[in-house]
This record gives C-alpha cells, sequence and structure tokens, in this order.
C-alpha cells in the first residue's frame, strides 16, 4: 500500500482538511467582523460554527495520529491552527486520546471508558458523557505534561503543548476583551459544543461493545454523507487496529479486515437512526448483540502515566502507532 504524495501532504485527500479549516477561519472572521445584530443571522452563525468546530476537532485527532505534512515544521503549525478552532491544545489529545483510550481500551486505565456512565435513561448517559469524563482528562494531561517535562525523548512535545495552550489562553482572552458578546456566541458556544461532541462520539462508538474482542470491539458507520464531513471518522473499528492509518484509506482497509469478521450488528448506516434507538425510543442500553448490558462494578482510574514513561510509551508521542495491534500494518503509514 502506497501513500499518495503531492507536494507537502502526505495524502492528497487532506486538501480537504486543509479547506475545513480554512474555511472555519473564513466563516469566524465574517462572523467578527460582520457583526450581525438579527439575532437569526447570529443563531445561524453560531450553529455553523459549532458544527465546524466539531469538525476540527475531528481532525485533531486524526493528525495526532498522521500528521498531514512531511515537514515536521508544518505540522506544528497546522496543530497551531487546529488548537485555536478547536479551542484547547491539539497536542492534548495525546496522552488521555492516543496513550490511555486506544492502548487500555474499556480498562481502568483508559480515562474516557463508557462503563463510568450509568443513568437508567441511555439519552443522559450519551448528552453527559464529556461532564463526567472531562475531570479525569485534564488530571491525566497535567500528569502527563509534568512527567514528560523531564523526558528527552518527548520534550518537543511537551514545547509544542505549552506553545498551543499559551496561543489559545492569550486569544481567548483577547477577544473577551475586545467584545465578550461576540466571544460568546462566535467562540465559547461553539468551542465547547466541539469538544463536547468529541468526547460524546467515543459512547456511540465504543458502549456495548466487546473491548477484548479482535473485530468487536468498536462500532463503525458506512453513511457516505456522515463520513464526508467527519473523515472518515464512522470507521471506528479499523482505527483502533490501525490508528496510524490515513483516514482516507479507512473505507478500503475496512472492507478488507472488517466487513464480514465483525458482528454485522456494529456495522450501521445511519448514525441519527441508531442515536433515536439506543438515546430515544426505546432509548434501552444495550450490548451490540441485542441483550441487556450489565454494568460491572464501580470502579475508579488506575494511574498509567508513571508506566508510560518507564515502559517507553512515551517514545510514541509521535508515531501514532498507539492500537489493539501496538505496530503499523505498512510503516509508509507510520506518522513521523
Amino acid at each position: 500500500m502506497q501513500s499518495s504524495r503531492v507536494g507537502l501532504l502526505k495524502y492528497r485527500a487532506d486538501r480537504r482538511s486543509i479547506a475545513f479549516l480554512l474555511f472555519y477561519y473564513c466563516l469566524f472572521a465574517y462572523a467578527w467582523f460582520a457583526n450581525p445584530s438579527s439575532p437569526w443571522v447570529i443563531a445561524a452563525l453560531t450553529i455553523t460554527l459549532s458544527l465546524w468546530t466539531f469538525f476540527i476537532a475531528v481532525m485533531t485527532h486524526n493528525t495526532i495520529h498522521c500528521p498531514i505534512f512531511y515537514s515536521p515544521t508544518l505540522n506544528r503549525l497546522f496543530s497551531v491552527g487546529l488548537s485555536w478552532g478547536f479551542g484547547a491544545p491539539a497536542s492534548g489529545f495525546l496522552p488521555g486520546h492516543n496513550l490511555s483510550h486506544h492502548r487500555f481500551l474499556g480498562t481502568t486505565q483508559d480515562n474516557i471508558r463508557t462503563t463510568k456512565m450509568r443513568y437508567r435513561w441511555n439519552f443522559l448517559n450519551q448528552a453527559l458523557f464529556f461532564f463526567h469524563m472531562v475531570p479525569s482528562i485534564i488530571r491525566t494531561e497535567s500528569r502527563f505534561v509534568k512527567n514528560v517535562k523531564d523526558d528527552p525523548q518527548a520534550r518537543g512535545w511537551y514545547w509544542q503543548h505549552r506553545f498551543e495552550s499559551t496561543m489559545v489562553l492569550v486569544l481567548r482572552i483577547l477577544v473577551i476583551w475586545l467584545d465578550w458578546k461576540r466571544a460568546l456566541f462566535f467562540v465559547a458556544i461553539p468551542q465547547v459544543y466541539g469538544v463536547w461532541a468529541i468526547f460524546g462520539v467515543n459512547f456511540w462508538q465504543h458502549d456495548g461493545c466487546d473491548e477484548q474482542h479482535p473485530y468487536n470491539h468498536s462500532r463503525t458507520f458506512t453513511s457516505k454523507l456522515l463520513n464526508y464531513f467527519v473523515f472518515n471518522n464512522g470507521y471506528h473499528a479499523i482505527h483502533h487496529d490501525q490508528p496510524a492509518l490515513h483516514w482516507s484509506l479507512q473505507p478500503k482497509v475496512h472492507a478488507e479486515r472488517y466487513h464480514g469478521r465483525c458482528a454485522p450488528e456494529l456495522e450501521q448506516k445511519s448514525l441519527i437512526a441508531f442515536l433515536w434507538r439506543s438515546c430515544i425510543y426505546p432509548g434501552v442500553r444495550l450490548n451490540f448483540d441485542g441483550t441487556k448490558k450489565v454494568l460491572p462494578p464501580k470502579d475508579v482510574d488506575v494511574d498509567w502515566v508513571a508506566d508510560a514513561f518507564s515502559t517507553g510509551a512515551s517514545r510514541m508521542v509521535y508515531s501514532g502507532v498507539v492500537g489493539k495491534t501496538e505496530t503499523p500494518i505498512d510503516k509508509d503509514l507510520e506518522a513521523a
């Protein structure tokens, strides 16, 4: 399998990533400087910016696994651009997502495991997932940043994270100082929605699945319209198996490696239909095979950060190879 090299990009498909990011900045600039007074226009801009912020969150997730440029400098600059759109340092995906969720899926070392959610009404499990997960993510990221500072193999990540964090904070203070009302509608609300939505996908991608099964650990959504806007994030099973696989290759590799092997219930066409059944009506929390989900006893997070450095996992800071196999199927797909 060969990558499609075009100029500075590793994959031709990432022209869409750049276009989406540019569209966000153009839309934000229009909303900010046009300063509309009509509540309908403000609402329309806020909703569109919120959706686009979620798309940027998905792009952030993708680039942490597989940076889009050959040049490390361009990747760092792109990461800064994503950070402002996302509203948080893009490099912050590494500890809570790559090194926790991917390595320890569904266990007590997975900071965003779905078994933490225990509401009877499944709608609340989905809607409040972000609010329950974010405290442990913040604690883990803080511990990781503190430890990584003294690790020579990951020092580049540390300074990138600090730079992104500083830029986000400075820009946030600036827009609030300039106009807190515009900052509320065109920055705060979209960014809160974006982070809420990117956390929430974990619930519908994994809840009720069998994390220990080689194929039934994740739920896949195959809608072409959905996957166009979320950069094939619907193909989540193959992503967990080959996290460094570029998003543009996921449908093909899923068809080759997962289709026919995973349970058919884990290949869903419509996300909206699935969410309606699982969260609204009948809204019953089930396993993927239709049986009632029985939650394990309540547990607490197990700190994995110290082990990450003692076992050398920190060397994978920029590798993107942190999944069920923890090795890339194709070295050409390993993010550098």
